[in-house]
């Protein structure tokens, strides 16, 4: 057995099957952070927001026990680091961090009053693979979430790839090899977007719009949320818009994207919202409300992506 499986097997009786928690919510449910949430995300279900019996969007299921914005958990947590193993990892020369897949199922919706506490279980280390971003191995993760009377409302399995990046092993950035470029992973074209990947192939952005009502979608699907019709047709943008929001990623450097990479979200003035990388911009000159113009490039043969830049304020 290698010393890097050896590792593994320790890590694995270490930490797997381990349950840990609680981690307490800082505040109980409440209409003012369902709303916010839901203004964020552009959601306008009644059920969440109209309603004397209103609830919470089961979706912000995780964010009811995250720690504040010094890294603290409330009081009366654990404080015991769900990520130990992460770290651990990381010691071990596996400092790539890629999340895989995020499972949710709901069991009740959460409703004011309710106070969220949650426990995490790491229920599997895997033996180690070869990747596209180099040698490692996935963790999977199991989160329960309860209320305050101790009923299940909801759980959550996570799975992150740790990885050894396929670089030099120096630490010094300045001396550190570049990572090697990989190709972008091509989309999935089917009956009900075919036309928008085939229409950036051509330099044209097209958005969906209903035949019947005339309302437009982004991203491409079958019916219309409005008047559920099946008949749609194209229109071109203009591809100008205003920017909504945007995050800024700067670790872990993943292939084949440059850093800092930026991700916007833009109001287009056709009316639909997109998302695409920013370009040429630095992340702290950038403001919310910026005008920016999509340029359509192909990025890798058979593949074309709008890409925004900030045009001249």
């Amino acid at each position: 057995m290698s010393e890097s499986h050896k590792e593994l097997d320790l890590l694995r009786q270490k930490f797997v099957g381990q349950r840990v928690g609680p981690y307490y919510a800082w505040n109980k449910v409440s209409r003012t952070q369902v709303w916010q949430w839901c203004a964020a995300m552009g959601e306008t279900n009644p059920n969440y927001l109209q309603k004397s019996d209103a609830v919470a969007p089961p979706t912000m299921l995780q964010s009811w026990t995250f720690r504040d914005v010094h890294g603290n958990y409330a009081p009366d947590s654990t404080d015991k680091n769900t990520y130990e193993v992460l770290g651990e990892l990381d010691s071990l020369g596996y400092v790539g961090s890629v999340a895989v897949s995020y499972d949710q199922s709901y069991h009740r919706y959460l409703k004011e009053g309710d106070h969220v506490h949650s426990f995490s279980t790491i229920k599997d280390i895997s033996d180690l693979k070869s990747t596209g971003l180099g040698e490692g191995c996935f963790v999977t993760e199991f989160a329960e979430y309860f209320d305050h009377d101790d009923q299940l409302c909801g759980d959550a399995t996570i799975t992150y790839l740790k990885y050894k990046p396929q670089q030099s092993s120096k630490t010094n950035r300045s001396e550190t090899a570049p990572l090697k470029k990989v190709g972008r992973i091509s989309p999935v074209e089917n009956h009900d977007s075919k036309h928008f990947w085939q229409g950036l192939r051509d330099g044209k952005l097209l958005i969906q719009e209903c035949s019947e009502c005339q309302t437009k979608r982004h991203p491409p699907q079958p019916m219309c949320e409005t008047c559920q019709s099946l008949e749609w047709q194209t229109i071109e943008s203009n591809c100008f818009g205003t920017i909504y929001s945007y995050t800024a990623i700067h670790y872990p450097e993943i292939p084949p994207f440059d850093y800092p990479n930026v991700i916007v979200l833009v109001d287009l003035d056709e009316g639909v919202r997109i998302a695409a990388q920013l370009e040429g911009t630095q992340p702290e000159k950038i403001e919310i409300g910026d005008r920016v113009q999509a340029h359509i490039k192909e990025v890798q043969d058979g593949l074309a992506l709008p890409i925004f830049k900030v045009t001249a304020k």
